[in-house]
C-alpha cells in the first residue's frame, strides 16, 4: 500500500506518516525543508522497514507539485491514500493584515491540495477503493478572531472537499475533511499552556487510520475533533 504525506516533517503530518508507516504503509513524503523531509525518511524507513521517498518541495508553487508528483509517479502508478496536510497559519485581521497575505494562505492551503490531488488522480483512480484527506480546521466552519486569511483559505479547503466528495463517490474513491482544533504543532510552539489543553497530533493520525479501516460502503465525510476543555 502506498500512501503520500504533505507537510510530513512535523507535527500533524509527522504523527501521520508515523501511524501509517506503522500499519506497513510505503510513503512518499513532501516539506518544504529538505534536511527535515529527509531526516523524517531515513528514521522511518529504518524503524519500520518500508520504502519511504522523502522529496522537499514548496507544493504552494505549481512548479513544486509537479516535480514531488512527478517523483511518485516515476516510482509507482497506484496511490492508496492521499494525505493534504501541507498548511501554513499568519495571524491576522482582514482589515488590518499585510497585503499578499491572502494569496500565501490560498497557495499554501488550497492550491496545494488542488493542484496536488488532480495531478495524482490517475495513479488515485487506479487504486481500488483509495482515500483522500483533506486537513481543514475548525476554523473551515467558524471564524475566529484574529483568524483572517487563515480562516478563508481553510473554508476554501472545505469547499474543494465537498465538490471532491460528489465527484468521486461513484468511482469508490472515499474523500473525508479533518477539522482540529488546538492540536500541539508548530502553530503552537512557545505556547505556555498547560500540555493537557490542546489535543495531541497522533489524535489525529489515529483518527486517520480508523477512518481507513471501514468497509468500501463506509465513508466519513468530514469530522471534527477539538480538546476536550473546547476551543481556545
Amino acid at each position: 500500500m502506498n500512501a503520500v504525506i504533505t507537510g510530513a516533517s512535523k507535527g500533524i503530518g509527522y504523527a501521520i506518516a508515523v501511524a501509517l508507516a506503522t500499519e506497513g504503509y510505503d510513503l512518499y513524503l513532501n516539506s518544504r525543508n529538505k534536511d527535515e523531509i529527509e531526516k523524517v525518511g531515513k528514521e522511518l524507513s529504518e524503524k519500520y522497514g518500508i520504502r519511504v521517498i522523502a522529496i522537499a518541495s514548496d507544493l504552494s508553487k505549481k512548479e513544486g507539485v509537479i516535480h514531488f508528483s512527478n517523483e511518485i509517479k516515476s516510482k509507482t502508478d497506484k496511490i492508496d491514500v492521499l494525505v493534504n496536510n501541507a498548511g501554513r497559519y499568519l495571524p491576522g485581521e482582514v482589515h488590518k493584515e499585510e497585503d499578499g497575505i491572502l494569496e500565501q494562505m490560498i497557495e499554501t492551503n488550497l492550491y496545494s491540495a488542488y493542484n496536488l490531488t488532480r495531478a495524482l488522480m490517475p495513479e488515485i483512480l487506479n487504486t481500488k477503493n483509495a482515500h483522500i484527506f483533506n486537513m481543514c480546521s475548525i476554523a473551515s466552519k467558524i471564524a475566529y478572531p484574529n483568524g483572517g486569511s487563515y480562516s478563508i483559505s481553510k473554508f476554501a479547503l472545505l469547499g474543494f472537499n465537498k465538490v471532491l466528495r460528489e465527484e468521486l463517490k461513484d468511482k469508490c474513491i472515499k474523500v473525508t475533511a479533518i477539522l482540529p482544533g488546538a492540536t500541539w504543532s508548530d502553530s503552537w510552539k512557545g505556547a505556555t499552556l498547560p500540555h493537557e489543553r490542546l489535543m495531541e497530533a497522533e489524535d489525529i493520525a489515529k483518527t486517520i487510520v480508523a477512518f481507513t479501516k471501514l468497509s468500501p460502503s463506509a465513508c466519513v465525510e468530514e469530522v471534527i475533533l477539538r480538546p476536550q476543555l473546547g476551543d481556545l
